[in-house]
This record gives structure tokens, C-alpha cells and sequence, in this order.
């Protein structure tokens, strides 16, 4: 549980991050995209020796790198489909799309053991504050939704978290460990973010300064210690992505909810207070509280 606490705490101060970031003039894109470098040498620094790397065949490490380049992905969609379509329904299809990889763990792959009638109604509790939580989606906008990038968002978080937590079952032990593993996704992070910044840098949409480069490092430390802590509670749960995930997305629903409300005089509606509730109740029962 500590491990899970952990991950959801440093998860939190990445969105304190992003919301300093608009008062210092940061480009966002620009410290997301270099985050990974940063990730990459504080894995380094913490394990040396996981380099030379153990790669495992060829097939594993396609996937490997295939994951690397995914977080990559999914954040350009999210971008885009928050400029075509709002934030409002590009935040609900980022949260909903955490039905995917429950869903497969539960009935394809059958990983965490047994389904409990206690996991069962947790998961409806959960799936029900993740809804009242998200920001609320307004027909009045005058914003007419481009309904494929929103499919394109839902599908992109839920396959890439689906094959995150299978990754981490099969080959973190094969590979030498948590930070090994971690190390090889983000070269491929790190390689698509380095073309994706040369394309962005020559067609001139990019707000280089100083300030989007340093932020770089206060968003790839938290970024990287709540992936590695996130890998060490699916370690801890035997992978039961249905517990693991479920309760991490919903508590950094609520605590940054939470935070935003005290720190940053963000106030609630009434359907996130609902969510709020729902989400203690559903965190309780996936864990058997």
C-alpha cells in the first residue's frame, strides 16, 4: 500500500507542475518532451549497473520500445484532441479509458487471482466517481467534437496502460529488475520525443526560453518516481491491475481535487463532491476495507 501511496503523491506534483507552468511562461511541450532525459539519468543514477542492458529477444523489445514511444503518443493526442475538442471531454476520455485494461487483466489475461464480489462493486463505485470527477462536458461551447480523436485518446491510454502493466509482469524479472525496465521504455520515449521536437522546432511552434527547459527537471523526477513506484505496487499486488490501477487513477482524481481546492481556490460542483465520496467507498472496497 505504501508503495501505492507513494506513486499517487508524486503523480499529484506532476499536476502542480503543470499548473505552475502557465505563471513561469513554461511550454509545457517543451518540459514534457525533455522530461525523459531527466527520467532516464535518475534511474541511472540510482542503478549504474543496470547499463549494459540485458535485452531480452527481439519481439520483447520491440514491444519494450513500442511502450517508450506510446507515452509519447498518447500526450501529442491528448494535445490535440484538448485544442479540437476541450478539455472537459478529452479529460473524461483519458479517465473512462481506464476500463480497457481492467476489463482485459479480469477476463483475457486473469491476472490478481480471483474476482471478489467486493472488487466487483469497488470497480462500479470507482468507475462511477471517475464520471462525476471529470470535468463536466458543456454542449454550449460552440465547439462541434471531433469524436475520432477522443476514440483515438480512449484507446491510446487504455492499450498503452494494458500493455504497461503486462510488460512489467513478463519481462521486469527478465530483465535484470523495476529500473532496468524502466531505463529501456524510455529510450524509446526519448528517441520519439528528440524527432518530435526537431519536427516541432523547424515549423516554429515551439515557445523556446529558458524556463520550459528547466522545468523539465522538476516535472522527470516526480514523473519518474511515480512510474517506479507504481511498478513496485503492481509488484506487490501480483499485477491485479483491476486494484492497482483503478485505485491509483481514482486517488490522483481525488487528491489533486483536493489539493486544487485548498491550494489553488479551485472550487468543486456538486457531481465532483458525489465523485469524491463514490471514490472513498470504491478505494475502500478494492481494497478490503
Amino acid at each position: 500500500m505504501l508503495y501505492l501511496l507513494l506513486s499517487v503523491v508524486f503523480s499529484v506534483l506532476l499536476l502542480v507542475n503543470f499548473r505552475a507552468h502557465a505563471r513561469f511562461q513554461v511550454d509545457t511541450r517543451i518540459a514534457i518532451l525533455l522530461n525523459y532525459p531527466v527520467c532516464f539519468l535518475t534511474a541511472y543514477l540510482h542503478q549504474p549497473s543496470a547499463i549494459p542492458f540485458h535485452w531480452p529477444s527481439a519481439s520483447d523489445t520491440g514491444l519494450l520500445m513500442a511502450m517508450g514511444i506510446g507515452f509519447v503518443i498518447t500526450f501529442l493526442l491528448s494535445g490535440f484532441s484538448t485544442q479540437r475538442n476541450g478539455m472537459a471531454p478529452t479529460s473524461l476520455a483519458n479517465n473512462i479509458s481506464l476500463v480497457i485494461p481492467v476489463l482485459i487483466n479480469l477476463f483475457i489475461l486473469k491476472t490478481g487471482g480471483d474476482i471478489s464480489m467486493s472488487i466487483l462493486v469497488g470497480l462500479i463505485f470507482s468507475f462511477a466517481a471517475i464520471y462525476f470527477c471529470s470535468p463536466q462536458v458543456s454542449s454550449t461551447d460552440g465547439v462541434k467534437p471531433v469524436v475520432s480523436l477522443l476514440l483515438a485518446v480512449f484507446l491510446a491510454y487504455g492499450l498503452t496502460n494494458t500493455l504497461f502493466s503486462y510488460l512489467n509482469s513478463t519481462l521486469t524479472a527478465l530483465v535484470g529488475g523495476t529500473l532496468p525496465f524502466i531505463m529501456m521504455l524510455l529510450i524509446g520515449s526519448m528517441a520519439s520525443s528528440a524527432i518530435v521536437l526537431i519536427w516541432k522546432s523547424v515549423n516554429g511552434t515551439l515557445n523556446w526560453n529558458t524556463n520550459s527547459v528547466l522545468a523539465a527537471i522538476p516535472l522527470g523526477l516526480p514523473n519518474f518516481f511515480s512510474f517506479y513506484f507504481l511498478l513496485k505496487a503492481l509488484d506487490a499486488y501480483q499485477n491485479n491491475v483491476a486494484v492497482v490501477l483503478t485505485t491509483y487513477n481514482l486517488s490522483v482524481i481525488l487528491l489533486s481535487a483536493l489539493a486544487a481546492y485548498a491550494f489553488f481556490k479551485e472550487k468543486l460542483s456538486g457531481r465532483q463532491w458525489l465523485g469524491l465520496g463514490l471514490g472513498c467507498v470504491g478505494i475502500a472496497l478494492l481494497n478490503g476495507l
